[in-house]
């Protein structure tokens, strides 16, 4: 095969992701951000703004939906892409033996971090372990140019044994880092006769051949899938060797199942997985300067298991040292030990005393003197011939069994939260709650909730937002945030900025949490395990894209109808993964994965209404609020207080300005959010016990100002002012309007 031709450039692991799936030109990309994969739909979505592939993009409401999208395209016959990362790999994962086990092929990269909880979003492989029994093919990088060649190869193997393929590269360390690399530079060409043409076996749009994917499948009918999938894994070992000699013929790089260093002579051999082995080199390279005879094994798959290469690579060192970063708890060593130990038991001839340790859980990193540290404690097995410590972790550091957390200030006390501001009453005759008495000189006596102190960027709006309507709560409070900004920047352990009890749990599943924590509550004061006259306020914080991924659970809750709160800051992105696109972004406006190019103009579709998409659940209080206006925010947070206490689910909606990725100034947020007020973006509103109140019309105070008037105050939209985009800015305007006519009417006729 005559060798491709080629570029040299200095690229990090998720760019050379994004260049691999433009060069192969896939069909369809489903997928939702989650750190540290997602700039590689950022790079694609930049890429296709300019032309330079055709993938087509689907944004997900969340990992699972992105892997729903992608089996449902890969059964119509096309070639299809995706990436995640930990949490999001864990909520996807139902769907990746629905595929395996239907013989769909695909490539995922999973760039590999810490699963949660505690959040961390660092590296280790506890991720990548859990799809080791999935079905599906595993290859490894250790570098960018390695995930680059990965993913051809990749998608070469899953079509030829029709497996979906897994590419597996370190976070942060592979993922951001930049190196020299090389990739092909003609026009796909080189990359096209190396995968070929995809002719898929059946498809689910073949009218002419209709099928059923995806069955009822009982015994012995199920036995023997798994047989069959056990035989193209099988059928996978078998042609990659021969797959990475043809690649090597094309790209001059070549690469073995198992990739060893110095190993020849070795006493003691380090067994290791992708960007770690780099370090090792250096440790080895080291040790070997004072004489002593060390190795070093990695793999470039480890599904298919590579068994027979790995106890030709490992079988005559005295001992072995295997390094997992992730831990299988209390299995004496990770998944790879468990595998390499049963690989070398299955050949007789093989003394190897073998070592297990568990390294760089969390993203610590490890470094030159870890390593050295690991290669020496092999070199003492091999040396004495015995195993004194099987099993340990390095980098550990052991905590003071005496240690205890200072209490920082004293509990805000009921009486203290309660200084009676605001007057709440019901008023029966017009089935309304009514609260009144805001005043500005009052409103310092309400103690924070929220302490100064946190890490959030120069203006950001989820702090004015969410303390200001803590103003008008009373008394004790327990407050779940979602993943998100206003989480990150508030909770870095062992901190904390809040002043109340405090909950985290993930994107998509705050609510229900919310919605246990609340009931059991309940349940306890019905027991009599707390007391009945103790009360508290529970409210749930949303934001950065957390009612995307968290819609279905957040719903449920309140189909449930809870005695609780959720509010959404709408910063119009998925801001804490570097702003994406979220359903909630507008028509036209600039994220990193709507970007503005030849092609590309701007997200492409309406934004989401989530208020009324509360409403229609018919919950006792649904209301938005702007920090621009503060005196109804607090009005309007008592009322919810009432109707949470009293009658169920309370949803509020802010729009939360955010001057980073909005490209705004800092300091004018309550200008740029009064303007979408005034341009009926954003309209103030409540809806309660079903009825729609309007509580702010622009056009009778004479305030009403064309879209521009909002754009102008914002970078992600200032291609929006050129004559250029008239017709975005005219659809944009159209719904508004559209919608503002049908609060109105819904104001105006209290039945609707």
């Amino acid at each position: 095969m005559t060798k491709g031709k080629q570029k040299i450039d200095f690229r990090s692991g998720n760019e050379m992701a994004a260049i691999a799936a433009a060069h192969i030109n896939y069909h369809v990309m489903g997928y939702f951000p989650i750190t540290p994969s997602t700039e590689i739909a950022e790079y694609l979505d930049e890429m296709g703004a300019n032309g330079e592939h055709d993938v087509h993009l689907i944004p997900a409401d969340g990992e699972h939906g992105a892997a729903g999208i992608c089996y449902g395209a890969a059964t119509a016959g096309g070639r299809v892409f995706n990436a995640t990362s930990a949490n999001g790999l864990l909520y996807a994962i139902e769907q990746l033996p629905a595929q395996s086990g239907t013989r769909f092929p695909m490539v995922l990269n999973v760039v590999n971090r810490s699963v949660s909880g505690p959040i961390d979003i660092r590296c280790d492989h506890s991720d990548i372990m859990t799809t080791l029994n999935m079905g599906w093919i595993i290859l490894l990088a250790k570098d960018p140019q390695m995930v680059y060649d990965m993913n051809i190869i990749a998608l070469k193997i899953a079509e030829k044994v029709r497996l979906p393929a897994i590419v597996s590269y370190d976070g942060f360390i592979t993922s951001h880092q930049k190196r020299r690399v090389s990739y092909f530079d003609d026009n796909r060409e080189s990359v096209y006769k190396f995968i070929g043409k995809y002719q898929p076996l059946y498809t689910s749009v073949d009218v002419a051949n209709p099928i059923t994917i995806g069955p009822l499948m009982n015994d012995p009918d199920q036995i023997n899938n798994k047989k069959q999938l056990s035989m193209a894994m099988q059928e996978a070992y078998e042609a990659l060797p021969a797959m990475y000699e043809e690649y090597a013929k094309l790209s001059g790089r070549s690469y073995k199942m198992i990739e060893t260093y110095r190993t020849e002579d070795a006493d003691a051999i380090i067994f290791i997985l992708n960007s770690a082995a780099d370090t090792v080199r250096g440790a080895i390279d080291k040790l070997r300067e004072e004489g002593k005879k060390v190795g070093l094994v990695y793999p470039t798959v480890i599904r298919p298991f590579p068994a027979k290469e790995i106890v030709a690579a490992l079988g005559k060192a005295k001992a072995v040292l295997i390094a997992d970063r992730a831990e299988s708890f209390n299995g004496m060593g990770g998944s790879m030990s468990s595998e390499v130990k049963a690989a070398l038991k299955s050949d007789p001839a093989n003394k190897s005393l073998v070592l297990s340790r568990i390294y760089g859980l969390g993203g610590k990193d490890l470094y030159l003197e870890d390593a050295i540290e690991m290669l020496e404690s092999a070199l003492e097995v091999a040396k004495t011939g015995k195993v004194a410590v099987p099993y340990d972790y390095i980098g550990a550091t052991a905590g003071d069994p005496n240690f205890k957390f200072a209490k920082v200030s004293e509990p805000i006390t009921k009486e203290a939260a309660s200084p009676c501001i605001i007057t709440v009453t019901e008023n029966k005759e017009k089935n309304i709650i009514e609260a009144k008495g805001v005043k500005a000189a009052e409103l310092t006596a309400m103690p924070r909730r929220i302490v100064p102190g946190h890490s959030a960027c120069p203006g950001c709006g989820i702090f004015p937002n969410i303390n200001t309507f803590l103003k008008g709560i009373t008394g004790h409070v327990v407050m779940l945030w979602h993943t998100g900004c206003g989480m990150v920047v508030t909770t870095s352990y062992p901190h904390t900025s809040f002043n109340v009890n405090y909950v985290h749990n993930l994107f998509q599943n705050g609510s229900a949490t919310l919605s246990g924590l609340v009931d059991m509550y309940k349940e306890r004061q019905r027991r009599g395990e707390i007391p009945q006259d103790q009360d508290i306020t529970f409210i749930l914080v949303s934001g950065d894209g957390g009612l995307d991924i968290g819609l279905g659970p957040a719903l449920g809750t309140a189909f449930r109808n809870h005695n609780m709160i959720i509010l959404e800051y709408d910063n119009e992105g998925y801001m804490n993964t570097g702003n994406q696109l979220s359903y909630a972004t507008p028509l036209g406006h600039v994220t990193s994965t709507s970007n503005v190019g030849t092609v590309g103009r701007g997200k492409r579709g309406q934004h989401k209404d989530t208020v009324q998409l509360f409403a229609s659940c018919h919950i006792p209080y649904v209301f938005t609020a702007v920090e621009s206006n503060y005196k109804d925010m607090i009005r309007k947070a008592a009322k919810a207080q009432w109707y949470a206490k009293h009658e169920g689910l309370v949803y509020g909606k802010f729009l939360s300005a955010c001057p980073l990725n909005w490209r705004s100034e800092a300091g004018g947020a309550q200008e740029l959010i009064q303007a979408a007020v005034d341009c009926n973006f954003f309209p103030l509103y409540e809806v309660e016990r079903g009825v729609t109140t309007l509580n702010y019309d622009p056009e009778a105070k004479g305030k009403k100002v064309p879209a521009r008037e909002w754009f102008k105050h914002m970078g992600k939209t200032k291609h929006l002012m050129k004559s250029d985009y008239d017709d975005i800015v005219e659809s944009f305007e159209k719904e508004v309007d559209r919608r503002w006519r049908r609060l109105k009417a819904m104001h105006e006729h209290p039945d609707l």
